[in-house]
């Protein structure tokens, strides 16, 4: 394939990238290449790959649709640079968790059902109809009972009443149905039952008439008004609305009355009888959808049939793709909603692989999260097959495996921030490794193994575990240590940890799911840290604090405080505009008048945790700004709203609100995650200390220099799904060099010599 390196189309020509932190950057990156970006968090590699590049080739991308189209989509801000040249259209592929939609599985997500689909209805016996009828979200396929969801609903109606009392002794507990309410008046006066008696004493037709009686017209002190029974009222009171919606006590109400069970008529499969006969080799589609997929890539390997070949071979593509970025463990009927952020993105990279699309620009945010080193070569060889099909690959990552088969690296820093959002150095990996910049110097740094191990005070016991693929797991985890969990992803690590450690006393699980009302929430208000600073603003203006709350009175009428508009576009992913009144500042005019030592409230949140260490150097706010500080979090500003934050980043703030409570075990999920190399050594420092101030340390991670550092590793495998789920190793890292034999082992080994 000849390149033509001399023609200025062949780069992407940025010129005065001011974005964020961006000091004015200007770059040429060579296209049809893989480009791995890499610096310290907050460096500005997301700023220049998602916030410039990206960014201005979705703005380009809906400038060609027409006006009236033009009109009902957001006007999407240029990105501050001075020029763009040689862009493609670019796709994203993120660690954005998908939607949670109850309908998207794996398989509607990589079009590996549609395709299955069109094979079964060639092939399936007897024949049944189009490959509409073999799908659950059409009416032909679904079945009737559960209309294609695979559950049903239930309500525990002993989470609604409690049978031992009456109803004037508040026998009816759902949230805003207490004793006198409007509810209760409707219940206790109805004259169908008597409020003096316990539920429990009910007649067959008192307790019908209670519970599941329809809309019946009754008097109420003399007003006309109409009574259903309490199941009923309940459905629609609070199960036709939108859950997530709801008020939080509503909403633990709901999560705790309804239950979720396998639908009756179709078991769980989602389709109807008629979908469900046709089978090949007698198996039918949702048996093929509940395999696991490296087995259902076995099954239809042995397809031969000429009228479906060329789909087939697609198909064997998709599957054995799904396999490669070590996802050979899920099936294709697991709910997308589901899935982590490195399943999701991994999930969205194998759709894009199926794609006819060439000369795309692909953007990859950290392909490797939840990946053991094992699965990590799998993946760089997909992203070297994006590569070869004549796209340009840009990849944020700070893992060295990665770094090394990057065709062209860029390497921005020095460090975050105000600090960062330079370009410490273009060029190949060689010139990489003899630049001298933090990243170079740290490409071959190794954590080697401890010489002593610490000793356990005691063990917790877990027994008989099996969640998920585990078989029967017994293990002793040693307490007051750092246990390091292993394993290829989908060996069951967290099916062990979350499900048997996690949730006993004394245990604090920080992990990378999304935090709750995040749109609003920022690392101020997330870990208290605004309580003392909207103090000490009140104090020295001699106002009330309630001003200095971008959630109370003092917030921007316009954008209700969030500094952004958001415009929600139904079919669409919503987009966020910076709010005109405010101009993002999120107060209004008479707040900002207000200072503290010289610095308006907006000012303040727009600090780095780093910059405000300086600034408040005493009491509370001190206090959470120094674990902020402690977690390599020192770069992230006191206002940045949780919803842009990554999963690793989330953890880590997570990990520092809980570093102020007194904990006696710590469980952390891939700590490492986002963390450049240089960064992991303040990491494995942080983890120390907790363990050297009493605490029992437990982490499921893959960084081999994690593993390195730990007093002892349990290795789960000896694969993935059904081929893992075993105990393959516990013991030492230096006994699990010296002499195991599992992939981990391997690996390990490989790192320290």
């Amino acid at each position: 394939m000849t390149r033509h390196t001399a023609d200025s189309h062949d780069v992407i020509e940025v010129r005065g990238a001011r974005e964020n932190n961006l000091a004015d950057v200007s770059l040429d990156l060579p296209k049809r290449r893989l480009t791995v970006f890499t610096g310290v968090s907050g460096s500005g590699k997301s700023s220049l790959v998602f916030g410039t590049i990206a960014a201005e080739s979705q703005r380009l991308i809906n400038e060609t649709y027409t006006a009236f189209v033009q009109s009902f989509m957001p006007n999407i801000p240029r990105p501050d640079v001075d020029g763009l040249r040689n862009l493609s259209a670019a796709i994203v592929v993120d660690q954005e968790r998908m939607g949670a939609n109850a309908r998207s599985t794996v398989g509607t997500a990589t079009d590996a059902s549609a395709m299955l689909r069109i094979v079964f209805s060639r092939l399936g016996e007897p024949h049944v109809g189009t490959s509409s009828a073999f799908s659950f979200n059409t009416a032909e396929g679904m079945c009737p009972r559960c209309e294609g969801l695979g559950k049903v609903s239930d309500i525990d109606i002993d989470q609604l009443v409690d049978r031992d009392r009456s109803l004037n002794e508040g026998a009816i507990t759902v949230p805003t149905f207490g004793v006198d309410t409007w509810y209760w008046k409707n219940f206790a006066q109805s004259g169908f039952v008597d409020p003096d008696v316990k539920l429990r004493d009910y007649t067959e037709q008192q307790w019908d008439d209670f519970l599941h009686r329809p809309a019946t017209k009754i008097k109420l002190s003399g007003l006309n008004t109409s009574y259903e029974g309490l199941l009923v009222k309940v459905r629609r009171l609070f199960l036709a609305k939108d859950k997530e919606a709801a008020q939080p006590h509503i909403r633990a109400f709901v999560e705790r009355a309804v239950t979720f069970t396998a639908c009756p008529d179709c078991g769980g499969a989602r389709l109807n009888a008629a979908a469900l006969s046709s089978k090949i080799d007698g198996v039918s589609i949702a048996d093929c959808s509940a395999l696991q997929i490296s087995d259902l890539a076995t099954f239809v390997r042995k397809l031969d049939e000429p009228s479906v070949a060329p789909l087939l071979v697609t198909l064997r593509e998709t599957l054995e793709s799904l396999v490669e970025v070590g996802l050979g463990y899920l099936s294709l009927d697991r709910a997308s909603g589901s899935l982590s952020g490195g399943e999701a993105q991994r999930v969205k990279m194998v759709r894009h692989l199926g794609s006819s699309l060439t000369d795309v620009t692909y953007v990859f945010d950290e392909p490797t999260v939840g990946l053991h080193p094992h699965d990590i070569r799998r993946m760089n060889d997909l992203l070297l097959r994006l590569r070869d099909k004549g796209n340009t690959v840009l990849v944020v990552e700070h893992k060295p495996e990665t770094i090394e088969i990057a065709d062209h690296v860029v390497d921005l820093g020095p460090g975050a921030g105000t600090a960062g959002g330079r370009i410490c150095f273009t060029g190949d990996v060689p010139g990489l490794r003899a630049s001298g910049t933090l990243t170079g110097r740290h490409l071959d740094h190794r954590a080697r193994l401890r010489e002593t191990v610490r000793t356990p005070t005691g063990h917790a016991s877990i027994t008989n575990a099996t969640r998920h693929n585990l078989k029967n797991v017994a293990v002793d985890v040693p307490l007051g240590v750092l246990t390091v969990v292993t394993g290829v992803a989908g060996s069951g690590k967290s099916s062990l940890i979350h499900g048997s450690l996690a949730g006993r006393d004394g245990v604090v699980s920080v992990d990378q799911s999304p935090i709750r009302g995040s749109r609003r929430s920022n690392p101020a208000t997330y870990t208290g840290l605004l309580d003392p600073i909207r103090t000490a603003f009140a104090k020295a203006n001699g106002v009330k604090p309630a001003l200095f709350s971008a959630n109370s009175e003092g917030a921007c009428p316009n954008c209700k405080g969030l500094g952004l508009v958001y415009t929600d576009l139904a079919m669409m992913a919503g987009v966020a505009t910076v709010c005109e009144v405010c101009e993002g500042r999120r107060f209004t005019p008479e707040v900002l008048e207000y200072t503290l030592d010289g610095r308006n409230i907006s000012e303040v949140l727009a600090m780095s945790v780093d910059e405000a260490r300086g600034f408040f150097t005493k009491g509370q706010a001190k206090a959470i700004l120094g674990h902020l500080g402690d977690v390599g979090l020192g770069y992230l500003s006191l206002g940045q709203p949780l919803t842009t934050l990554s999963g690793g980043e989330r953890q880590r703030l997570k990990l520092a609100v809980h570093m102020a409570e007194k904990a006696a075990t710590y469980v952390l999920d891939e700590p490492t995650s986002g963390l450049h190399l240089a960064d992991v050594d303040q990491l494995l420092a942080l983890l120390d200390r907790l363990v050297d101030a009493g605490n029992s340390v437990v982490v499921i991670e893959h960084h081999q220099a994690v593993m390195a550092h730990a007093d002892w590793i349990i290795d789960l495998g000896p694969g993935a799904g059904s081929d893992g789920g075993e105990i393959v190793f516990t013991g030492t890292p230096a006994d699990l060099v010296a002499h195991g034999t599992t992939l981990t082992a391997v690996h390990l080994r490989e790192y320290v010599a």
